[in-house]
């Protein structure tokens, strides 16, 4: 799993049968920190995340391990919602 912040959604009105429902959401990676890194990726979601909010995700086959049709044809997964992140220093 990686961290990443939600910053925006995706529309779409055509979709494959197996993701019908889901929500799409564009997500951006970040360390613990909430330092971002790299491109922003689209990740479907069925915990309900929203923009702004910090976000554990899969990518490849475990991404769409959460969908009520886990072999449905995704690259990317939200696994969970962060309510907060705690640094030992």
């Amino acid at each position: 799993m990686q961290m990443a912040k939600v910053i925006g959604m995706v529309t779409s009105t055509v979709k494959v049968k197996e993701i019908k429902g889901i929500t799409l959401l564009v997500i951006q990676p970040c360390n613990s920190k909430h330092v971002a890194f790299g491109q922003a990726i689209v990740a479907a979601d069925t915990f309900g995340a929203g923009v702004g909010e910090y976000v554990f995700y899969s990518k490849s086959k475990e991404g769409a391990m959460n969908l009520p049709i886990p072999t449905a044809c995704v690259d990317a997964g939200i696994t969970g919602i962060i309510d907060s992140v705690y640094r030992k220093v």
